[in-house]
């Protein structure tokens, strides 16, 4: 009850719901354009600033691809040549993403109350119970997979099969709200979407392959050598670096080109590729938020109805945090390494 009236029933919806569509197989744009548009209009209608409910929104966003399933950490494994546990990256991604979930609401919390921005009454236990009890059967798609993965029951592939099955089933029996027109609908995207993997999946063996032959990661990592061969200032190097790129490539191909040069790098000095997985998709999701290209923060304006530079002058709190838990996981590895290694 006191997060509900700390933050505001808005803010922490969008901080969890937002999150938890992204998880369910909706895409970043998708996600903030659909939860975005049914979120922020009432948060103006309520007295949050357009911009706030904008940076927030978008900012949501970033916290789903770190938690499971993260389709970017499938992306990322097939970039490393295979080589890299889904299970390992899907549970390192867990405690970085409520970490980042946590910070952003401190952050939500104070721009709010700095501003004066008002709060929703408690709605009682017996309405939270309810809305809980119908979000269940759909929250628990996510519990499967990666329950399924990481206990072994089934591989990510498996997974992928078990969850059609088990939406389906949901939407049909429980929800009710499956036509044929919709079933057309979703089996017409979910063949261009795996044909757009089958495609990642062809082009990163290949840039792999070519990278290691142009010995572009030995090249790279004399390079680093030169400047300093002090792990942590390596870090530092790569995080700049993939900030930058990040800020101007769209995040799949950015991981497909990036892993074969990077990783390689990361692990000769030491850094555990799981670890490393983390520090990579964490970096390029603040990309997605930070023009010129920015594509999650162009989608959430248009949405709201503001210009990005409006929304740009108030992200920098938000910005903040994303960069302090950004450089937590960098430089504590037990962030991302604790949960993967209880498993084992």
């Amino acid at each position: 009850m006191e997060l509900w009236i700390l933050f505001g029933v808005f803010t922490v919806l969008m901080l969890i719901g937002t999150p938890i569509a992204f998880c369910l197989g909706v895409a970043s744009f998708a996600t903030v354009l659909y939860i975005g548009g049914l979120m922020i209009p009432q948060m103006k209608a309520r007295g949050y600033g357009a911009d706030y409910a904008v940076n927030v929104t978008s900012m949501a966003a970033l916290i789903a691809l770190l938690l499971p399933p993260s389709h970017n950490m499938i992306i990322y494994s097939i970039s490393a040549g295979g080589k890299i546990s889904i299970a390992d990256l899907f549970t390192a991604g867990i405690i970085p993403g409520l970490l980042l979930a946590l910070a952003l609401m401190i952050t939500a919390y104070f721009v709010a109350r700095s501003r004066g921005y008002p709060t929703e009454p408690f709605p009682g236990f017996a309405a939270v119970a309810h809305l809980f009890a119908v979000a269940v059967p759909g929250l628990l798609l996510i519990a499967i997979i990666f329950g399924g993965v990481r206990s072994g029951v089934f591989t990510a592939t498996e997974s992928s099969c078990i969850a059609v099955i088990y939406a389906l089933l949901v939407t049909v029996l429980v929800y009710r709200q499956m036509t044929w027109e919709g079933f057309v609908h979703a089996t017409h995207g979910a063949v261009r979407t795996t044909a757009m993997v089958l495609l990642i999946i062809g082009m990163a063996a290949a840039f792999s392959w070519l990278m290691a032959f142009l010995k572009v990661p030995a090249a790279l990592i004399a390079s680093m050598n030169a400047i300093s061969e002090d792990p942590l200032v390596v870090l530092l190097l790569l995080n700049l670096l993939m900030l930058f790129l990040g800020t101007f490539m769209d995040m799949g191909p950015t991981i497909i080109i990036c892993t074969p040069i990077f990783l390689p790098v990361a692990q000769a000095y030491g850094v555990d590729p799981v670890h490393f997985g983390v520090i990579m998709i964490l970096n390029f999701g603040i990309g997605l938020n930070t023009p010129p290209v920015g594509a999650v923060q162009f989608v959430a304006c248009a949405v709201g109805k503001i210009s990005v530079w409006e929304a740009m002058r108030s992200i920098w709190p938000f910005y903040g945090a994303g960069l302090v838990v950004l450089g937590l996981v960098t430089y504590i590895p037990a962030i991302s390494l604790w949960l993967p290694s209880v498993f084992k």
